[in-house]
Parts: C-alpha cells; sequence; structure tokens
C-alpha cells in the first residue's frame, strides 16, 4: 500500500505541472527534465533516441574517484544510465593504466536524461558521455570553484583546422584507442582536424579508427556514445558506423568549405528548445512522474555507496537547477584559413 500511495503521490505531482494552465497542457520537455534533481528509482531503460528520449533507473558518478574528477558540478549531469557511467569507470581505470593521469568527466545526462535547459541537442538517453582532452591534474583535487571556471582548451591551432603539435601528444591517441577498444562503444566524436590527425599518424592496429567520427566541435574535449544497452526495447539505435577507418573522402569533405557554410534564411530555433513532453516517448511522462531514491548517495558509482533503486521514496519537489552559461553547440561557421 505505501509504495502504492508514492507512485500516486509522484503521478500527482507531475499532473500538477500539467494541468496549472492551459499553456502548461503540454509543458517544454526542458522544464519538466531540467527541474528533475534525482533519478527515476525504477529498473533501468532508455526511452527514444539519443536527441529525443530519457532513461529510468540512472545512477550518477562520483564528483571524486581514484581516476577522475567530475567538471561543471553545478549542472547537475553526471547522471547516466547505469552501463554508461560503468563504461566511464573502467576507461578511468584503464586509461590510468596507460598512462593517462585521470579522467576530466564533462557531461553526461541529467538525472532523467530529457532534452536540457542548456547546451546539447543529445545526451537525452544516458548513453553519451563527454570527456576533456585535458587530462586530470597529477596529485590535485580541483576546488568546485575551479570545476566551474576551468577553461576548456581546444587541441587545435588558432584560427585552424589542424591540430597542434605542441599540446597533442601520443597519450591522447591512446586514450581515444582504449574508448573505442569497449565493444559498447558505438561511435566517439572528434573535431575533423584531430579525426585528420588520427588518420595521419596511427600505426599498427588502425581498426579502430573506424569508431572515431569527425564532427562540428569537439575540439576540446570527445564524446563516447555506446549503443541501446539490454532491456531498453524502446532505445532506437543509431545507424552503424560506415565501414573502413574513415580515413577517405568522407573526412575530405570536412576541409571543403561546404561544412563550414552559414545556413541561409531565418535562423530556426533549436528543438531542445521547442520540445514538448508529448512529442517524447510515451514512457518518458511515466519516468518523470516516477518516485526518486531517498538520496544522491545511494545511487552514486565509485563514492562507496551501494547501488539501489528498489526502495523508491516520495518525489523531491520539483526545482529547476540554476542556468549555466550556454555551451558552444557545434554549428556551421566560416572555414578557418589554413
Amino acid at each position: 500500500m505505501a509504495l502504492k500511495a508514492i507512485v500516486r503521490g509522484a503521478a500527482l505531482v507531475l499532473a500538477g505541472m500539467l494541468v496549472a494552465s492551459p499553456a502548461s497542457a503540454d509543458p517544454l520537455a526542458k522544464d519538466v527534465f531540467g527541474a528533475q534533481r534525482l533519478p527515476a528509482a525504477v529498473k533501468p531503460a532508455a526511452h527514444g533516441f539519443y536527441s529525443r528520449g530519457c532513461f529510468a533507473g540512472g545512477v550518477a558518478i562520483a564528483a571524486d574517484g581514484p581516476n577522475w574528477q567530475a567538471m561543471r558540478l553545478s549542472r547537475n549531469r553526471r547522471w547516466g544510465h547505469p552501463e554508461m557511467i560503468a563504461l566511464v569507470e573502467k576507461l578511468s581505470r584503464d586509461a590510468a593504466k596507460d598512462g593517462w593521469p585521470g579522467l576530466l568527466i564533462g557531461d553526461i545526462s541529467q538525472p532523467r536524461g530529457g532534452p536540457m535547459l542548456t547546451g546539447h541537442a543529445s545526451h537525452q538517453l544516458g548513453l553519451d558521455a563527454d570527456i576533456w582532452f585535458v587530462p586530470m591534474p597529477a596529485g590535485k583535487r580541483l576546488s568546485p570553484r575551479e570545476r566551474e571556471t576551468m577553461e576548456f582548451v581546444s587541441m587545435l591551432k588558432p584560427n585552424s583546422l589542424h591540430v597542434d603539435d605542441r599540446k597533442w601528444t601520443p597519450a591522447h591517441a591512446a586514450v581515444l584507442k582504449r574508448a573505442a577498444s569497449y565493444a559498447n562503444v558505438e561511435r566517439i566524436l572528434v573535431h575533423p582536424g584531430i579525426k585528420k590527425k588520427l588518420c595521419d599518424t596511427v600505426s599498427g592496429d588502425r581498426s579502430w579508427l573506424g569508431k572515431v567520427r569527425p564532427f562540428w566541435g569537439h575540439d576540446s574535449h570527445f564524446h563516447v556514445r555506446i549503443g541501446c544497452p539490454s532491456g531498453s526495447p524502446g532505445c532506437r539505435k543509431q545507424e552503424a558506423t560506415p565501414k573502413g577507418e574513415g580515413c577517405d573522402a568522407s573526412l575530405a569533405w570536412w576541409f571543403t568549405e561546404e561544412p563550414w557554410r552559414p545556413a541561409k534564411g531565418p535562423q530556426h530555433p533549436r528543438a531542445r528548445d521547442v520540445m514538448r513532453l508529448s512529442e517524447l516517448p510515451a514512457a518518458c511522462k511515466a519516468v518523470a512522474a516516477a518516485p526518486s531514491p531517498s538520496s544522491e548517495a545511494v545511487v552514486t558509482i565509485g563514492g562507496g555507496a551501494t547501488i539501489t533503486t528498489s526502495a523508491p521514496v516520495a518525489p523531491v519537489a520539483a526545482n529547476a537547477f540554476a542556468l549555466t552559461p550556454e555551451q558552444a553547440i557545434p554549428l556551421p561557421f566560416p572555414r578557418p584559413g589554413n
């Protein structure tokens, strides 16, 4: 009976959001999911697509671990599907064995995924994670303020599409190779200049290069994406990456004018900013209304806590976290001159 009351109460919370006024009958999805502070305490599952969906049963990676530090803590984006969080933790251990000082972890997802108030178009299923190209400072734990204000470091030469050899090292290639080695990693997004650097310099085993895909932005971090996890029949798969290393005409295209030509006509709003709750998979409404775990600690990996999603309690009140400065979105812009 107590559990039924909890679920009923959670549904009433969401219902209140939906009927507060005619304008909120179908609220913006980013407002609903951006307000969540804790995950849905139900069986883990991803629903929808990477840029239009949500997930349940999420866990957080601890702000600090033996081989990682999480950045931009105020965004509350350390959450992901358990498979994604386990992979990030494993990458931190394996990369340390390879000589990488430790991971600086950027955005993964909101507690229940969904569209974000600011920033990414994807990262909605808890199956994407950003890792900085700058490694963890050796022997130093960054303060919360430093994690908010530390600047991104581009791996490119100024005003260029090409990697700055003063910044790029074999260790950068090694950490990308390690991330690509995991079977559930389907693709890793990097700037086209970084992809070209890999194509030009990697020797020996090059089979992993096919997972590394060029995309706008991604010059200061790499974006790891895993496939739909088991137990998620409502997760829509992404198209498989093309066969081969990707060091062909498809890469050469990025060094023409076309990818960088500004779009003509009026600028359309980002899908993230106009997407309504009804436009997400039907399961996402239940995810938004589901009860929360008793605390963040019980669903945090790496901080010595025991993970559990089987003892839901009354959901926390919806509190939209403070807006963070708009994260750079990869949009076409004039091609650099060199």
